[in-house]
């Protein structure tokens, strides 16, 4: 008797495992080409989320660690789009960009959608949106607001931009890759808002070394900086994020790199100029990024703008006070 009960429940329990099982793989298929560090964590989450994920990647290497992580992967972009209806694209450039959708039109597939999640000139996007449009697919323009650790952990926002029915259809897999999804309108809304989004990030990393840097040379040890300031009115996304590898003067845990920035800080400029609208904050942080790459910096962590204040400070680490604040006083 005890034994057929104790079969009768090992059998209930895996008819449970393979009902859930179905449930996820039934949300569909999803392409990515571009498997680097954004890329790589959106084809986790939706692969996690319960997608069917196939994908592509020039690196051999990325292809592999995605094939590790249960990502289906074919031989080039044209093959993800002969699978999913829907692909999104991570690139590293225009060229990039260029060379897949070139790839796509003349391959003459069935109408797809492709949901462009890097942040590139506008121009750039247009004209790629205009060849896939005369090949009769759909472009979205939707930007990612996110470092890459914020990506891996499903922490990123995404401004989604162009045809309203489109991207009312790639929400529920947007909304798997991160906490966020925005329809912001037009084709090309998303990446002025990532314009504007990346304009304070950029200020707000040189805003968080210019404090760091103050507090240690007036004295101040830097953990107690981090937590006092992240504890009152000073706190932001960027110091949580970045607080910490300025305490450590360690950037080699990297976000976002300098050599990034760089590439989003003159696509900024750029948009600053065509607005024509005054940044003073902007132009002040401007030349600190520059003075960061200037000094070899550029494959760091954005928070390396805080060793480009220190040494402009002066500051020597081993002379900051080692002293933590002694909590709370009535």
């Amino acid at each position: 008797m005890a034994k057929k009960k104790a079969r009768k429940t090992t059998t209930r329990k895996t008819r449970t495992r393979k009902t859930g099982t179905a449930k996820k793989a039934s949300k569909g298929t999803v392409g990515i080409v571009g498997l680097g560090i954004m890329g790589g964590a959106f084809a986790r989450l939706l692969k996690k989320a319960g997608w069917r994920v196939v994908g592509y990647d020039i690196s051999a290497a990325r292809r592999l660690a995605a094939k590790d992580r249960g990502i289906a992967i074919v031989r080039n972009a044209t093959e993800v789009a002969k699978q999913a209806a829907v692909v999104l694209t991570s690139l590293p450039s225009p060229r990039a960009l260029e060379s897949v959708v070139h790839e796509l039109v003349t391959a003459k597939l069935p109408p797809i959608t492709l949901v462009e999640l890097s942040t590139f000139a506008l121009a750039d996007k247009q004209k790629a949106e205009r060849r896939l449009r005369k090949a009769k697919h759909i472009m979205l323009d939707v930007p990612v607001s996110g470092t890459g650790a914020q990506a891996a952990r499903g922490d990123a926002v995404f401004y989604a931009s162009g045809d309203s029915k489109a991207i009312k259809r790639a929400r529920p897999l947007l909304a798997d890759g991160g906490r966020a999804v925005f329809d912001v309108g037009a084709f090309g809304n998303g990446s002025k808002m990532k314009y504007v989004a990346n304009l304070m990030v950029a200020i707000h990393n040189v805003a968080s070394a210019e404090a760091m840097v103050l507090g240690m040379k007036a004295g101040l040890p830097p953990q107690a900086i981090l937590d006092l300031v992240s504890a009152g009115a000073g706190q932001s996304r960027i110091l949580e994020l970045r607080g910490p590898m300025m305490v450590k003067n360690d950037y080699d845990n990297v976000t976002a790199t300098i050599d990034m920035f760089d590439k989003d800080i003159n696509l900024i400029a750029d948009f600053v100029r065509a607005t024509r609208v005054p940044t003073p904050l902007f132009d002040a942080a401007r030349p600190v990024y520059d003075k960061a790459l200037k000094s070899g910096l550029g494959a760091k962590d954005a928070a390396a703008v805080c060793a480009v204040l220190e040494k402009a400070a002066r500051l020597k680490r081993d002379k900051v006070a080692a002293v933590k604040p002694r909590g709370d006083q009535a």
